[in-house]
């Protein structure tokens, strides 16, 4: 007998993902077996022994695209050696109808691999959960090591919304002591680490691209210090810091200078649920900016977490207390640690570079530069290691303050951003004003609010 497909846009069952047939059968069968899904299609035959292959993949999508279905299955063994069976069994019906057709025989040794394979991943995954669970356990507490279906869900995309693998666990750890430990675990369980904090960013970087990703959630790390007025390497006054863990919301920041009558330069606009992890790993800004720059320019020292599991301290060096562009050497000291955070390893590093290289001529910050002269950590989204914490430099508005509204009438977009220039030009030649803040609202951004 046959076996040929029907060109609809659904055939699998369950297929309610944003994948197509194809997409899935590449996936399940590899491209060799689409290819013989295609060939047999032109034949034009349908049958029964078509309807059976569908739905073993489609029994074999919809439980590997939900981790509940994969949780419930995992926690019994009976019912999911009863869903195999039946799955193997439709197979063995399109064998026995083959009538020796190679093209189906081909297409059934892949399709039986693929029961295999997803046989086998239940297997496997109890035993890494199981090896997981003890290595995690011994480092923080078991409430904070999730292998459930709503955490795996919310933690499988950010605010892109773009969603390719669910994490294999999200630790959520309770104090900064405990993450160089956990991802030397990661590391020795082979697991790919996401850092991530408030999920707000819209660069993907706390998606997870495959099955056995860890996610390490920040968010519990929330210690913020009051503010101190200290000394800071090269700096003749004492400047008003602040410490913050990284999963500090950055409001919260902002209000606790606020009281003090002093200004948290970073100000994105997810401040109300964005955190200090992320803007440190984002190298923030907002539209506080046009003063002091981002996130970088406003930073004194953080700490964070090696991919190799070690601790690492980058401390700024005569700060400018401004823009770091404006400064004609910035250095910065790197001292590392083993990963109880106290034995130094090695002596410190001072890396120089000119501050106009941190900076693209004309823009607040360089998204296109990641590397920043080999800066550990800010601007990398996360890929060169965790940020745990940060100090802040903070500031003293003007005395008196005033908000400009400025409307254009002109459909002429190019009219408008000249203006905005010339006023930029204007106030920064300007002795005794300072330009705090500044945003262009076009007519779709307004449309929108």
């Amino acid at each position: 007998m046959e076996i040929s497909f029907p060109k609809k846009i659904r055939e699998i069952p369950y297929n309610y993902t944003s994948f197509s047939d194809r997409e899935i059968a590449i996936r399940l069968l590899g491209k060799a077996g689409w290819n013989l899904i295609e060939q047999l299609r032109s034949e034009r035959r349908t049958g029964r022994s078509a309807q059976m292959l569908l739905e073993v993949l489609g029994d074999i999508w919809v439980v590997r695209r939900n981790p509940y279905l994969e949780n419930d299955l995992l926690d019994n063994k009976k019912r999911r050696m009863a869903l195999v069976s039946a799955m193997t069994h439709r197979l063995q019906q399109i064998r026995n109808r083959a009538e020796n057709n190679q093209k189906v025989l081909d297409l059934l040794e892949l399709a039986e691999g693929s029961v295999k394979k997803f046989s086998d991943w239940f297997v496997n995954t109890a035993s890494l959960r199981n090896r997981a669970l003890k290595s995690f356990r011994r480092i923080t507490r078991s409430d904070n090591i999730d292998f459930g279906g709503l955490a795996r869900v919310s933690h499988a995309t950010d605010a892109t919304d773009w969603r390719v693998a669910y994490p294999f666990v999200v630790i959520s750890p309770d104090t900064e002591d405990e993450i160089a430990a956990l991802v030397k675990a990661c590391i020795k369980l082979g697991l790919t680490i996401i850092p991530r904090g408030g999920g707000t960013g819209y660069t993907g970087g706390a998606v997870p691209l495959n099955e056995t990703s860890a996610v390490i959630n920040l968010e519990k790390l929330e210690s913020l210090g009051e503010i101190i007025y200290q000394n800071l390497p090269g700096v003749d006054e004492k400047v008003p810091t602040i410490h913050a863990g990284a999963g500090v919301i950055t409001r919260r920041v902002s209000d606790q200078a606020a009281k003090k009558g002093l200004v948290f330069a970073v100000d994105p606009t997810s401040q109300d649920a964005s955190t200090i992890g992320g803007n440190i790993a984002m190298n923030a800004g907002g539209k506080k900016a046009v003063l002091w720059g981002t996130t970088l320019d406003n930073l004194y020292s953080w700490k964070m977490v090696t991919p190799d599991g070690d601790w690492l301290v980058v401390e700024r060096q005569n700060h400018n207390l401004g823009k770091i562009h404006d400064q004609e050497t910035v250095t910065f000291k790197l001292t590392r640690f083993e990963t109880d955070g106290k034995t130094r390893k090695g002596e410190p590093e001072i890396l120089s570079m000119p501050g106009q290289s941190l900076r693209k001529e004309g823009l607040g910050k360089d998204v296109t530069d990641k590397f920043l002269s080999g800066l550990p950590g800010i601007q990398k989204e996360g890929c060169d290691g965790l940020i745990t914490s940060g100090v802040f430099v903070l500031h003293k508005m003007p005395e008196f303050t005033r908000t400009v509204c400025l409307e254009f009438y002109s459909p002429d977009l190019g009219r408008s951003v000249s203006s905005i220039v010339d006023i930029v030009k204007t106030l920064n030649t300007t002795e005794g004003v300072l330009l705090a803040g500044l945003e262009h609202l076009d007519s779709r951004y307004l449309k929108a609010i």
